[in-house]
Order: structure tokens, then C-alpha cells, then sequence
């Protein structure tokens, strides 16, 4: 039984600068400040009061996909970024000026939400799944096949909180989210001056997800975006 819902979508790309897949924090910082006054939503902070966090999934979203700057918005999100995309002259990054000669915009309707058919998915950039607690969980798992089988119960919470945060309410046992998942060799991957375990890997599930929104945490960073396989 299929539970689903639209949403628009807006990806903004820069071809011709090539970046590093850690730059997408620095993506961030610059975008978050170049268009500070016009939304809380470009850097996540409430209007109000910019020490406060909007911990809701993030609806803009910065990264870097085989070395192409991306910047991508979801829901409300979308067309902000439309409105914004002429204004984008240049990106800075770490005090390097690069000249935007380039830039392509994709804004579409999309269907997300649980289905009764099951989609393939491929971590393009590292999946950063484990809190504090759940990184000390998953240490004290000896057994590999239960270990995966956690972190498969992680990546069905991070669908359930996208697919909330967007508003849509998954109910009922018949809706329930189902994933499959097989990872690659974990990596530490440097976060805010530490070192977090990270995922590659790709996942089987029945949920119809976007291509290039990410999961887990830090996903305005860039962390755990998906492409469908």
C-alpha cells in the first residue's frame, strides 16, 4: 500500500568549478552569509535569533558531487533558490573568487513517500548515521550481521524524519519503511575539528526518495546524499 505526497525540488549546479567533497561546509558558509537577509533557511538559523538552530531537516542544502559545487532546495526551499539564482556571481571559498561562467538550474515536482515497490539507492557522498550514543552502541555490537542490521534501522529513521519534516505523516504497520543495506568499509571523515565514523555503501528500500537529498546528520554539509540506482 503506497503512502506518497509531491514536492518541488530545486538543484542549482556549477559545471565549469571543480571542488572538493569536504568543501561543501564552505559552500555553505558562503552561501549562508551571501544571502543571509533573505531567508533562515540559507544558513538554518531562526530569523529571530540567529544562536538558534532550526533542527528540522534541512531545506537547503550545500555539497559537491564528483567534484561539482550543488546547491540543492526542497519544499518552500525550491523556489527560494529559484529566486536567488541570477544573483550568483561568485563563489568564495576559504578567499579564493571563483567567477560563476556557468550555472544550471533543474526545478521539478517530485514523489516521495512509502511505496509498493522497492528502489535502490548508492550513498554519493558518506553517510554520517551515528550520534554519540549510537556510535557507542555500534562499537559494542561484536557481530557484523548486527551491526548492519542497526545501521539499517538508522537509515529507516532518517527516511521517517525527511518524510515527516516535508509533511508527510507515515501510519500504520503497512507503511512501514523497509531497508536493506550493504555497506562499504566504514571511514572517520572529518567534522567540525573531529574525526566521526562514517558509510559509504548502497541500500534497497521501498521508500521513493529524491536524488541528491541527503540523510543523516549534517546533510546542509553535504553528508549522505543519495542517488537512485
Amino acid at each position: 500500500m503506497t503512502q506518497t505526497t509531491n514536492i518541488p525540488i530545486t538543484t542549482i549546479t556549477f559545471p565549469e568549478i571543480n571542488l572538493l567533497t569536504r568543501d561543501g561546509h564552505k559552500l555553505r558558509g558562503f552561501f549562508g552569509n551571501f544571502f543571509k537577509e533573505h531567508s533562515p533557511l540559507l544558513h538554518n538559523h531562526f530569523e529571530d535569533d540567529e544562536q538558534k538552530f532550526r533542527y528540522k531537516y534541512s531545506l537547503v542544502q550545500y555539497k559537491v558531487i564528483n567534484r561539482v559545487p550543488m546547491l540543492v532546495g526542497v519544499a518552500e526551499a525550491a523556489e527560494l533558490l529559484i529566486s536567488l539564482f541570477l544573483r550568483i556571481k561568485f563563489i568564495d571559498i576559504d578567499g579564493k573568487r571563483f567567477d560563476v561562467l556557468s550555472k544550471n538550474i533543474n526545478h521539478q515536482e517530485i514523489e516521495i513517500g512509502v511505496s509498493d515497490e522497492l528502489f535502490s539507492y548508492r550513498f554519493e557522498n558518506m553517510w554520517m548515521g551515528l550520534s554519540q550514543k549510537n556510535h557507542q552502541i555500534y562499537q559494542k555490537t561484536n557481530d557484523d550481521k548486527a551491526k548492519v542490521k542497526f545501521l539499517e534501522t538508522l537509515i529507516s529513521s532518517n527516511i521517517l524524519t525527511l518524510f515527516e519534516d516535508l509533511g508527510l505523516k507515515i501510519r500504520g504497520t503497512e507503511h512501514r519503511i523497509m531497508v536493506k543495506f550493504k555497506p562499504n568499509e566504514p571511514v572517520f571523515s572529518a567534522f567540525k575539528n573531529q574525526k566521526m565514523l562514517t558509510f559509504g555503501g548502497t541500500f534497497t528500500t521501498n521508500a521513493m526518495i529524491p536524488d541528491y537529498l541527503g540523510l543523516g546528520k549534517s546533510v546542509s554539509r553535504g553528508f549522505g546524499t543519495i542517488v537512485q540506482i
